[in-house]
């Protein structure tokens, strides 16, 4: 099965921009996986760096973790997940005092032992399908004063993450080889530069990671864009306003 897998903005930290000079796009959390700036310099021009960051869920964040996501200075964090992973896999926090949004990605309707296609290909069709609403709600959020700096993940902060980073970077103005670059970047921060990888899921199920592929995202942007004429378009289908639109530019923009 397919890997299953966060007022204007205040300036990064200082602590937080020499943690990402230091590490490129990656940052090294203890306990966090696939952690890196969506922005920045190996992220997007188009997104300003230490505003927004993408991750695999925090489950297994340690105390020394914590202290690293704090000199990041996270206000939310949005959580795209299933309610039965949440249940299972709790995200931990060791004391931040940052807000939790859960904006899964699938609506509850959908959720059942099979909760998306088993077949990456499928996955990437049926993921823009059901994810409109969530995305919408994580525009709003971003937009609402106080919310950054923000942290959005999944479990492995690849499907899920990658769909929903990738339509907020393309909302910037990132060039679709922008926006791939980026979302390739999950099999370097995953360890699936290889291939296939087995995992063990929030039920203690074996199951299988693979890798992402240009090809993938390429086929959700394309759904999108032949559904709803742009990117844009798909967003303003779930009911943000072009004066969100504008405000999400100004607060993230480059």
């Amino acid at each position: 099965m397919t890997d299953r897998e966060f007022d204007s903005a205040p300036a990064p930290a200082p602590q937080a921009a020499a943690i990402h000079r230091a590490a490129g796009a990656f940052v090294t959390v203890p306990g966090v996986r696939n952690l890196r700036d969506a922005g920045g310099v190996d992220g997007t021009g188009s997104l300003r760096p230490g505003r927004i960051y993408r991750s695999g869920s925090l489950h297994t964040l340690t105390p020394a973790g914590a202290q690293q996501l704090k000199a990041l200075g996270l206000r939310t964090v949005v959580d795209l997940r299933s309610a039965a992973e949440l249940d299972n896999w709790p995200d931990r926090r060791h004391g931040l005092d940052h807000e939790t949004l859960h904006l899964p990605t699938f609506p509850a309707d959908r959720e059942s032992d099979q909760p998306w296609p088993d077949n990456q290909a499928d996955l990437y069709l049926y993921l823009p399908r059901y994810a409109g609403p969530s995305v919408a709600a994580t525009v709003r959020r971003l937009i609402t004063p106080g919310a950054l700096p923000a942290l959005i993940h999944c479990a492995v902060g690849k499907d899920r993450t990658g769909l929903t980073i990738a339509v907020l970077q393309a909302l910037l103005g990132a060039t679709d080889a922008e926006i791939t670059a980026d979302f390739l970047l999950s099999n370097t921060g995953l360890d699936l530069l290889d291939g296939p990888t087995p995992y063990v899921d929030e039920t203690g199920t074996e199951r299988t990671s693979r890798p992402v592929t240009a090809a993938l995202l390429h086929s959700s942007l394309t759904w999108i864009r032949e559904a709803h004429g742009s990117v844009e378009g798909f967003v303003l289908a779930q009911g943000v306003t072009e004066e969100e639109l504008a405000e999400l530019r100004g607060v993230l923009g480059a």
